[in-house]
């Protein structure tokens, strides 16, 4: 009789044998809410790359402004039959493609500031990590003292001297993003620079910059991924709130904050619509980033997988 290996019966096989990127899949799609999260990003993301393509109206073509359709409640109809379906503001502009073009700044700039943030964070950061001594303690120091202050009041301490501006904007986020992004990396680096793999690297006399960006960098990504996601939503909201207070994006250009701005003093006249819809969409885009955001820290913790 032909015996039986136990070892071979219980070894699973090669179709079962469940990938990272599926683990993670998997881990992601447990949450509906996360699902419903992710559309509703993938959406508005969406509508800020067409915004020219869906929007009824250019609000930044003087020629299609009236603006006797100034101050319209949503559902009026314009002289030339078109129906504002949000209202307009105070210049005539259509709610709706104003909202439309602002999703698009805020989204851009929060997007572009946290990625320009994390390269230059995470590649301090993991300097810091690999070369230790003076020069990781000079870097953390940095670190400390950025941390120390509020991010909204450096960020506008740069933007008091830099002036309005888009590029500004995001210089000045940059400025105070890139801190967390080192921290996170260089405590992820401490721990995979103790490992077998990274020893074998130095004992092969490797590049350090091979060492530190093949190597170091891509067993880190996991945590500055998720870092990432809600830096986006800070930046947007940071970027919203410097554009609230006259210091952001400029009037000609407005981002969802400015939109906010310019019907804030109308709210108790009654015309509450003005603020009120490009406050619901800057509370929905950041709602569902974060949502992303913290579904994707339980996806891609290794340990929950286990």
């Amino acid at each position: 009789m032909t015996s039986i290996d136990p070892i071979r019966l219980n070894k699973p096989k090669k179709s079962e044998v469940e990938t990272p990127i599926q683990r993670i899949m998997r881990e992601y799609t447990a949450s509906g809410i996360a699902i419903v999260a992710l559309a509703a990003l993938v959406v508005l993301i969406l509508i800020a790359v067409f915004a020219p393509a869906l929007s009824p109206q250019n609000p930044y073509d003087l020629s299609q402004l009236d603006f006797m359709d100034g101050r319209l409640p949503p559902g009026s109809t314009a002289a030339d039959g078109s129906v504002y379906l949000l209202g307009t503001d105070t210049q005539g502009r259509d709610m709706l493609s104003a909202i439309m073009y602002g999703l698009r700044i805020s989204l851009g700039v929060g997007i572009i500031s946290a990625v320009c943030a994390a390269v230059f964070g995470t590649s301090l950061g993991l300097i810091a990590a690999y070369a230790g001594g003076r020069l990781e303690a000079v870097i953390m120091r940095l670190v400390d003292l950025q941390l120390s202050f509020p991010a909204i009041l450096v960020a506008m301490m740069i933007l008091a001297v830099l002036g309005k501006g888009i590029g500004n904007v995001i210089l000045a986020l940059v400025i105070v993003e890139w801190a967390t992004y080192a921290r996170a990396a260089r405590g992820a680096a401490l721990v995979e620079s103790e490992k077998e793999y990274m020893e074998a690297a130095r004992c092969l006399n490797i590049p350090r910059y091979r060492i530190l960006f093949g190597h170091l960098l891509p067993n880190c990504t996991a945590p500055l991924i998720v870092i990432a996601t809600v830096q986006i939503a800070r930046a947007i909201s940071l970027e919203a709130t410097l554009s609230f207070l006259g210091l952001g994006v400029p009037v000609t250009e407005p981002s969802l904050g400015m939109l906010i701005a310019n019907g804030y003093q109308f709210i108790l006249s009654g015309e509450h619509w003005i603020s009120f819809f490009p406050g619901l969409a800057l509370l929905g885009t950041i709602v569902a980033i974060n949502l992303v955001g913290d579904q994707l820290r339980d996806a891609l913790n290794p340990r929950k997988g286990a």
